[in-house]
């Protein structure tokens, strides 16, 4: 079979196995970079070792006791946001900024565009609410219960796509070089099945 002789003796020409590996690194870096703008990073719990900013236990207390009606018994939202995991607000880098969540307890938030809810937060700083420490123990609680529940909550559908857009990326880029390995592998065999005819 003088034509498959021919086919199996061709080579590929030098450059086609660099051309392969950028053809493979195109891919991986558009996925990289899809994945890394594809949804706004969630907030970051402080670290587990990182001081709170008051008393966890007096601030579930607290909470218990003035913010269920707003924001669910297990911080799971309501009307109002939902704490735990806790909702990303537009134009505030972490919502779980000891600072941050002391502020917003203290003086309120008005709705914003982009809120997750469109209800007012009241303050509670005035006289007759809490006092500063409850207002900590409280931010405290919220921290906290970020932090525990960090491994077993359910992703955020922004998180989801993105390990799953990297997983498939992952799976693709994996099938695609393997088949280059095959047909590299394909070529070396005909060439040398086709050798050993002419002999």
């Amino acid at each position: 079979m003088p034509g498959s002789i021919e086919w199996a003796q061709m080579r590929l020409p030098r450059g086609i196995k660099q051309y392969s590996l950028v053809l493979l690194a195109v891919p991986g870096l558009l996925l990289l970079t899809g994945i890394s703008t594809l949804a706004d990073a969630s907030p970051t719990p402080p670290a587990s070792g990182a001081a709170l900013p008051g008393d966890p236990n007096n601030g579930q207390t607290v909470y218990a006791q003035n913010c269920t009606a707003c924001h669910g018994q297990s911080l799971e939202g309501g009307i109002g946001a939902v704490l735990n995991p806790i909702d990303k607000l537009p134009g505030v880098p972490n919502s779980l900024d000891p600072a941050f969540l002391i502020q917003i307890i203290s003086n309120g938030r008005t709705h914003q565009p982009g809120d997750p809810k469109q209800t007012d937060m009241p303050e509670w700083s005035s006289p007759g609410k809490l006092s500063a420490q409850e207002i900590k123990d409280v931010a405290a609680y919220i921290i906290q219960q970020n932090q525990l529940g960090a491994g077993n909550a359910p992703l955020a559908p922004g998180e989801l796509a993105k390990r799953t857009m990297l997983w498939v990326g992952i799976g693709i880029l994996g099938m695609v070089f393997v088949t280059y390995l095959l047909a590299q592998y394909n070529m070396r065999w005909i060439a040398r099945r086709a050798a050993a005819r002419r002999r």
